[in-house]
C-alpha cells in the first residue's frame, strides 16, 4: 500500500493499515499514537505525520486488542452521592477531560450517601473489570477493591487509597480573616451534612482559626445542614431535622444578633441569601455571606457571592492523573495525600458589619 494512496474507507482503519500507509513500521505509529515516553525518540516530523494521518483517516484504536495486551480494561470506575450542578459538575469536568485525554472509559455510579450502594457498586464495578476507582466526596473505609484507589475530598486515611484534599485550614483562615477585617464579630456557622467527609475537616479548620484570630463561636449562631446538602434548597428549605425548622429561617427566628454567616458551600449560600431577603434583611447591608466551591453561578447570584475557591476542575484532573499512573505502575510508591490550596474570591455578598446595637 504505497504511502499517501489510502482514502478514508468505510469500514475501521486499523494500525496495521496505518503503518503501511505512512510506510513505517506498526511499533512507532503506535508509540506515537499512544504518546509512549518512547516516542520522544521518534523526530517530531515523523510524529506530526502520524498524528495527522491518523486524524485525516478517522483512525479508531482496538481498545480490546489493547486491553489483552496490556491486561487492563481502559476503563475506571467513578462513584459519587450524586451529579448535580455544583461541586460534582465542576470536578468531574476535569475528571472527564484528563481521563478522555488517556483514552480511558468511565463508568459512574451514584450511590445518593446509601451504605448498601456505597459497598455494593464497588464489587459490581470490579466485576466489569475496571482498572481503578475515582471516589467523588465518597469516604472509602468501607471500600475494599484489589485495584488502585483515589478520593476526592474524602480523608479516607486507609490503604491503597490517594486523597486528594483542599487545604481546609488556609479556606478558613481566608474567609474569617476576610470577615474579620470588615469588622464582623458575630458570625453564624451552616455546617455541612454529616454524610460529607469535609464537613467535620472544614468545622475543625473553622474552631481553631477562630481561636487563633479571637474569634468568639457562639453554639446558638450554628446550624447544619442534615442533607446530602447540594441543591439551593440546603440553605433555604427543610433540611436539618435536629432543629425542625428551615436552616437559615430557624436561625432568624431565634436571633438577628449576627452580621455575617459562612455557609458550608455555594449552593447553600444562595439560598441562604433569598431566605435572609425574604425576612426583610440585605445583603451585605445587614448580614454578609460567605460560600464554599466558587461554582459557576456564584459570580451571576445577586449579589454575586463572596467565596473561598476550591480548585474543583483541577482537583478532578489531578485525581484522574494521579489514578491513571497508579494503574500504568502498580508497584510503584504513590501518595497517601495530595492536597490542593484554596483562593478567596472577593465580590458583592460581604461588606462592613452593621451596628448591632442600631440592628
Amino acid at each position: 500500500m504505497a504511502k499517501g494512496k489510502l482514502s478514508t474507507p468505510n469500514g475501521h482503519v486499523n494500525l496495521r493499515m496505518l503503518a503501511e500507509h505512512l510506510e513505517l513500521s506498526q511499533t512507532t505509529v503506535s508509540l506515537v499514537l499512544n504518546n509512549s515516553p518512547s516516542a520522544k525518540s521518534i523526530p517530531q516530523e515523523t510524529r506530526n505525520r502520524v498524528l495527522e494521518a491518523a486524524q485525516r483517516l478517522n483512525y479508531r484504536p482496538n481498545y480490546f486488542a489493547r486491553s489483552l495486551r496490556q491486561s487492563r480494561s481502559m476503563s475506571v470506575g467513578v462513584l459519587a452521592p450524586d451529579l448535580s450542578e455544583g461541586y460534582f459538575t465542576r470536578v468531574m469536568s476535569g475528571v472527564v477531560q484528563e481521563l478522555t485525554t488517556a483514552h480511558y472509559f468511565y463508568f459512574t455510579a451514584c450511590h445518593d450517601w446509601k451504605r448498601e450502594l456505597i459497598e455494593q457498586y464497588p464489587r459490581m464495578l470490579v466485576e466489569r473489570a475496571v482498572d481503578g476507582f475515582l471516589l467523588l466526596n465518597t469516604p472509602a473505609d468501607h471500600i475494599a477493591v484489589p485495584v488502585p484507589v483515589v478520593a476526592i475530598s474524602a480523608h479516607s486515611a486507609v490503604e491503597n487509597v490517594t486523597n486528594i484534599v483542599l487545604d481546609h485550614h488556609s479556606a478558613v483562615e481566608q474567609a474569617l480573616k476576610h470577615l474579620y477585617a470588615l469588622g464582623h464579630r458575630r458570625i453564624a456557622f451552616m455546617r455541612g451534612p454529616r454524610a460529607i467527609p469535609d464537613s467535620e475537616f472544614r468545622w475543625e479548620a473553622i474552631q481553631k482559626v477562630a481561636k487563633d484570630i479571637g474569634l468568639k463561636l457562639d453554639p446558638s449562631l450554628v446550624v447544619r445542614i442534615d442533607s446530602a446538602g447540594w441543591s439551593m434548597k440546603a440553605g433555604y428549605h427543610p433540611m436539618a431535622p435536629e432543629i425542625g425548622h428551615k436552616p437559615m429561617q430557624a436561625l432568624l427566628e431565634k436571633t438577628r444578633d449576627f452580621t455575617a454567616v459562612f455557609c458550608f458551600n455555594d449552593i447553600a449560600a444562595i439560598g441562604a441569601i433569598r431566605a435572609l431577603k425574604d425576612a426583610g434583611l440585605s445583603v451585605p447591608g445587614d448580614v454578609s455571606v460567605v460560600g464554599f466551591d466558587d461554582i459557576q453561578s456564584a459570580a451571576y447570584s445577586t449579589p454575586s457571592l463572596t467565596t473561598v475557591r476550591q480548585p474543583l476542575f483541577e482537583m478532578g484532573k489531578r485525581g484522574a492523573q494521579v489514578l491513571l499512573e497508579r494503574i500504568a505502575d502498580r508497584e510503584a510508591p504513590y501518595p497517601a495525600e495530595v492536597v490542593m490550596a484554596p483562593e478567596l474570591i472577593v465580590r458583592e455578598s460581604t461588606g462592613p458589619a452593621r451596628s448591632l446595637a442600631k440592628g
